[in-house]
């Protein structure tokens, strides 16, 4: 099965998630300049939000691998809101993308708010996250 981590960070927070599932999962987390090379069954994709949403490199990265991802699984780490899961749901179905229902989220620091976070079972809990989609799919 081919699986794939890609992530968009500013601050580090969702990297570090990244390369906790990507640990988990066997494969390399990578950051969202790198474009997917083949057709992926499973995508983690990894943002923050900013200024209420995701990133616009966030969007163009899914519209230019659209035809490379099979089912997309989204974590994201943010100092205010819920998740990413809205804004990145909303992109995949712009561009046809079937995306799961289950995602990872937790806080994020952001200047005095969160501090440490993700902490160290934020890491184990998003790398258990990604081990059970991995496992329901194989």
């Amino acid at each position: 099965m081919k699986v794939a981590v890609r992530y968009f960070t500013r601050s580090g927070n969702t990297e570090k998630l990244a390369h906790a599932i990507a640990e988990a999962v066997g494969v390399e987390a990578k950051d969202i300049s790198v474009p997917l090379e083949e057709k992926t069954e499973i995508l983690f994709l990894g943002s923050s939000v900013y200024a209420a949403g995701v990133d616009d490199a966030v969007k163009r990265f899914v519209a230019e691998n659209k035809d490379r991802i099979g089912k997309l699984y989204n974590f994201s780490t943010a100092a205010l809101i819920a998740s990413t899961y809205k804004q990145v749901q909303k992109l995949a179905a712009e561009n046809g993308i079937d995306m799961a229902e289950e995602e990872f989220h937790c806080r994020g620091s952001f200047t005095v708010l969160h501090k440490g976070r993700p902490n160290a079972e934020d890491l184990q809990n998003a790398a258990d996250f990604a081990e059970k989609v991995v496992g329901r799919s194989l």
